[in-house]
């Protein structure tokens, strides 16, 4: 069995269990009511009302009360440089369908309403990012001496690197020095001889000629 009722100026065809919006009524949340404005009823028999069905009702409860996501409004007039830029949400209110009864019978919902308090959900996800920036806040000092630890660590590392990459295999031996450039020179002149002391470095040095 269905119904095509009429609330708030618009016509909605429902059955039982459905879930409808409609716009905003005057009702408490969770409040169960009649709708008497029906204005067809349908399934087995089809009765047409004039205006309305008389003996037909539908009965409802009230699910939630909120508002629509925000629509953008935006009116523009060519050459004229006129522009109007606002946004709006619409109030409405979502019905459970409980049940709808005509000419003695009725056809009720096998499922329960569930009834969303819009206000309660918004303070409980309010207290849990108050509660979250709070631990955060608290284990703000923890986190900043880990990395500062991380960032000595790094540093280390790099400096490792740098003595590795900027090492040499030649190293001075004796009558030799060293530019800032790096480049070894002699301070005599003579024989120069290669010298190893560990597995891949070697001491230049130079040795006078004998006379």
């Amino acid at each position: 069995m269905y119904a095509i009722i009429r609330t708030g100026g618009k016509q909605y065809k429902v059955q039982a269990g459905d879930v409808v919006q409609v716009d905003k009524l005057e009702q408490a949340l969770g409040a169960e009511f009649e709708i008497n404005e029906v204005l067809m009823v349908g399934g087995e028999s089809t009765a047409v009302g004039q205006p309305l069905v008389k003996g037909a009702k539908v009965t409802v409860v009230v699910t939630k009360q909120a508002k629509t996501r925000k629509e953008i409004v935006f009116k523009k007039k060519r050459r004229q440089g006129y522009r109007k830029f606002a946004t709006h949400k619409q109030e409405f209110t979502e019905l459970f369908v409980k049940a709808i009864s005509f000419d003695g019978k009725t056809a009720k919902s096998d499922e329960a309403a569930t009834v969303v308090d819009v206000k309660a959900v918004r303070a409980e996800k309010a207290q849990a990012r108050v509660a979250a920036r709070k631990e955060r806040a608290a284990n703000k000092g923890t986190a900043e001496v880990v990395k500062k630890a991380a960032k000595k660590v790094a540093k280390k590392k790099v400096a490792k690197k740098a003595v590795k990459k900027t090492g040499t295999k030649f190293h001075l031996g004796n009558n030799v020095k060293m530019g800032r450039d790096y480049t070894i020179y002699s301070v005599v002149e003579g024989l120069v001889k290669f010298e190893r002391f560990s597995k891949e470095r070697f001491k230049v040095s130079v040795y006078p000629k004998a006379v």
